[in-house]
């Protein structure tokens, strides 16, 4: 359930119908834009009569939210939900991208890789350190060596960084050096884990799970938001269906509905979407056509030599290429929004 206030609610009726909340035994949640402020109850609510919170002074009204996650929906959080990445800004408008390599494999590597990145247009570094891998015998990644040398090559550019964090031993360690912690699609739904990193406060790039649904997916984030304080960034990275051309069937309709359904910001992993370097290109344009707040792709000095995920690398002639295509196009989907505008205001 949520308690809209009215526009002219007091301080002091608001704290009153919180510290009812309270008292019944639930949990608050307050979400105040310059308008008014949106309380959302946590926990067993069917047992409360909505009557009884619509006779306190200053509420307008309350809503029963049939769905399971309420902190993510947009019906708890009407307005879109903007991702500050110290400074850099998630889901204002712009698209942001996020580049790098599958796998760091050591200093000079993600220094070079870094700086192509930041040539291209990318604000934020990718590249793993903790790489949860098929085979037990693959490159499992640098740990703690590889978190310091992605800050490194971050830092020398004024680029932020986005890494995976595995393990709930691990989060002060990824904490450390990530401004955004990744959970991986194998972790989507490890739910322990998605409650750690949520009370960490820093943004949490939470992919969606290799069979995950959409309901599963937004659920996965509501235990992150119910834990703290973490804005989620949601990642569509493709999920496993019959098809077998490409390394996942990449599910862009997954962008609109996501946006309709919930206020965090999504964006798109076209690498692992197709797993074939020259589709990425192409699906990293429809992700922006589609309404995608950024995206995450991976690029390579030398994509044949990577430790991992080369086939699906981009190299610096083709990433460069792609972010020049990308630049026109979503310049053109500016104008679009700015035309719709336009027509709603009419």
């Amino acid at each position: 359930m949520i308690i809209i206030m009215k526009p002219s609610a007091t301080k002091k009726q608001v704290t009153s119908v919180i510290d009812r909340i309270k008292d019944i035994g639930l949990d608050v949640q307050i979400n105040q834009d310059k308008e008014q402020v949106v309380l959302g109850l946590l926990g067993d609510t069917r047992s409360v009569q909505d009557i009884a919170f619509r006779s306190y002074e200053g509420v307008d009204t309350t809503i029963r939210i049939s769905n399971t996650y309420k902190l993510t929906s947009r019906e708890f959080h009407p307005q879109d939900t903007v991702v500050d990445v110290d400074g850099v800004k998630i889901g204002d408008g712009s698209f942001i991208t996020m580049a790098g390599p599958c796998s760091v494999e050591g200093l000079d590597q993600i220094r070079q890789t870094a700086q192509i990145a930041k040539a291209g247009g990318a604000k934020i570094l990718r590249g793993g350190a903790f790489k949860p891998r098929t085979s037990p015998y693959a490159f499992q990644g640098l740990e703690e060596e590889g978190l310091k040398y992605l800050r490194q090559a971050a830092d020398e550019l004024d680029m932020k960084v986005i890494t995976e964090v595995m393990d709930e031993s691990h989060i002060d360690l990824v904490a450390q050096y990530s401004d955004i912690l990744q959970i991986g699609a194998r972790n989507m739904q490890n739910f322990k884990l998605l409650a750690a990193v949520g009370k960490t406060g820093k943004p949490i790039g939470l992919k969606r799970g290799i069979s995950g649904t959409i309901n599963e997916w937004l659920n996965a984030a509501e235990y992150v938001a119910v834990a703290g304080k973490s804005p989620v960034i949601f990642i569509e990275r493709g999920i496993r269906t019959f098809e077998d051309a490409t390394r996942n069937t990449f599910d862009l309709s997954a962008v609109p509905l996501i946006k309709k359904m919930s206020h965090f910001p999504i964006i798109v992993d076209p690498s692992h979407g197709t797993g074939v370097w020259d589709l990425v290109p192409p699906m990293a344009r429809a992700g922006v056509a589609a309404g995608a707040d950024g995206m995450i792709v991976e690029i390579h000095p030398a994509p044949e030599n990577a430790w991992s995920d080369g086939q699906q690398s981009l190299n610096e002639d083709t990433y460069r290429k792609m972010m020049q295509e990308i630049e026109v196009l979503n310049a053109a989907m500016n104008e679009i929004h700015s035309l719709e505008m336009l027509t709603a205001g009419r």
